[in-house]
């Protein structure tokens, strides 16, 4: 789940309107009306799956028509700001989106009313009593660098359930996922793992064992009946008390609860940040990850380890050494032109640490999701792939269309990404083009030229500018077709927000 986020106070793996965030926002919602009155307001959410009830805490200032203050769940604690306008307010969490107000309401009665997506929450004004419990410090370890456990040469590939599914994840769908995997061809095509994200997560029981919740009756079970199609399980947990959606996290427990992944045949896990903002300082990034980095390796199962810190405290040049095979780069992604592309291009200055066993990730692929066109998902997929990031699709594999097929089946382009040299691409700018070349191991290069424009564009690409005094072969990935250099040089139309990727060798 990429509770997307950050220690600057919350992109924690939430970015807001991140497809991945959506549930965590939901918890949000409560605590947002209090906007509208300087005070502490507290709401109540919903029963989670493993029975125990949310709950937030909203401490707000108010200074005219301005709003400051502290947004606290049990998954995470966030600063916002926002405005009042009489009754009527708006919150912000600026480290996620600026420009969304997270929870929109008004004080009616002396209570706040909001509306958050499809959710309409009811914040009171919080009594003595009313806060989110608090956790015992605990020291982190002293550095020491974790062995490569030689996983994910090559970027992990397969599909994730937050982006969709969100909360409604469980075990018959995923399941039927699987099931899907193999028959749509995804597998033949290299997505391999099949990871559940938060809400998984049931109840401590009296030896500090955590069970999954209901809607998961035999977690090992599923992990037998996954691998029985060829495919690995992943599983979804962080290093503070609390999920991003306020669920047990392994804070305190991380050696046993890799014990019990990896007895359960867990191949995947993401550890991603949330609640541990509300206890440690992001000096203190590398020893927390250390520790479940440790924790996995002795167990003694092959468990890929996904980083999620949104790119926080240089990830990328500790990552590797606290055992890490890839990390979030950015905060949580939308199924938004504007969000994919923010997100891609926050992967420039991470590309030096990109390689194989240790890769940059700038979150999921939303391919299918329905709010972006067919170009802009075939951008998504080319720049994906020539920064050498993990392909974790993010849609419904069991009711694609031709199109989205086309797009996350196609090997050509997932070869790119897949390519053993490991490098990640850079990008070049001219006016609405952008171009960025990855060199190949073969000693060919791929290249995507996106065109961020709002109309269709002339691009030019020349042999010199890739490295290349005179050009063998050149292949359109999308076209499936060879195109010819005239004179070193190839040029082609492309659409608005759509991509032109080629491969390229030399004589």
């Amino acid at each position: 789940m990429e509770v997307k986020r950050n220690g600057k106070g919350g992109l924690r793996g939430i970015a807001a309107g991140v497809a991945g965030l959506i549930f965590c926002l939901a918890l949000l919602a409560a605590p947002g009306f209090g906007q509208s009155l300087a005070g502490r307001w507290t709401a109540q959410g919903r029963t989670l799956d493993n029975g125990e009830q949310e709950k937030s805490i909203l401490e707000l200032k108010q200074n005219g028509n301005e709003l400051t203050g502290t947004l606290k769940t049990l998954g995470f604690q966030v600063d916002v700001k926002g405005t009042a306008t009489g009754n009527h307010f708006e919150l912000f969490v600026e480290e996620w989106d600026s420009k969304r107000p997270v929870v929109v309401g008004d004080l009616v009665n002396g209570e706040l009313h909001s509306q958050m997506g499809r959710r309409t929450i009811v914040a009171k004004p919080a009594g003595p009593g009313d806060d989110i419990p608090a956790v015992s410090y605990i020291e982190p370890p002293a550095l020491h660098t974790v062995p490569d456990n030689g996983l994910a040469k090559t970027p992990p590939m397969g599909w994730n359930s937050w982006n969709l599914f969100q909360g409604r994840i469980d075990d018959q769908t995923v399941r039927a996922i699987a099931d899907a995997m193999v028959s749509s061809g995804m597998k033949d095509a290299g997505y391999i793992y099949v990871n559940i994200d938060d809400t998984w997560e049931g109840v401590r029981d009296a030896q500090g064992n955590l069970p999954s919740n209901r809607k998961f009756p035999d977690m090992k079970a599923l992990a037998d009946y996954v691998h029985s199609k060829g495919l690995k399980l992943g599983i979804y947990s962080g290093p503070g008390p609390r999920t991003c959606a306020g669920y047990p996290a392994s804070y305190g427990h991380e050696e046993q609860d890799a014990k019990t992944w990896a007895a359960w045949g867990i191949d995947y896990v993401k550890y991603d940040w949330c609640s541990a903002g509300r206890i440690y300082k992001n000096d203190a990034l590398q020893p927390v990850y250390q520790k479940m980095g440790a924790a996995l390796q002795a167990t003694g199962r092959p468990i890929v380890y996904s980083l999620c810190e949104y790119g926080m405290g240089g990830v990328e040049k500790w990552g590797p050494a606290v055992g890490g095979n890839l990390w979030r780069t950015t905060g949580d992604i939308r199924d938004a032109w504007e969000s994919m592309i923010g997100n891609v291009e926050k992967q420039v200055p991470t590309a030096p640490y990109a390689g194989p066993g240790h890769w940059n990730d700038p979150d999921m692929l939303e391919i299918g999701n329905g709010h972006m066109t067919d170009d802009e998902y075939r951008t998504h997929m080319s720049l994906w792939a020539l920064t050498a990031s993990p392909l974790l699709a993010g849609n419904d594999i069991r009711t694609m269309t031709d199109a989205t097929k086309a797009i996350l089946l196609n090997k050509e382009v997932i070869a790119i990404d897949q390519d053993a040299l490991g490098k990640q691409a850079s990008p070049v700018k001219s006016g609405d083009l952008e171009t960025w070349v990855k060199p190949l191991a073969d000693g060919s290069v791929a290249v995507g030229v996106v065109n961020l424009g709002s109309v269709a564009a002339q691009a030019t690409v020349k042999a010199g500018d890739l490295g290349l005094t005179k050009v063998k072969k050149a292949r359109d990935l999308w076209a499936h077709a060879d195109v010819k250099f005239a004179g070193g040089v190839y040029a082609a139309s492309v659409p608005s927000h759509g991509v032109l990727m080629l491969r390229v060798s030399a004589k």
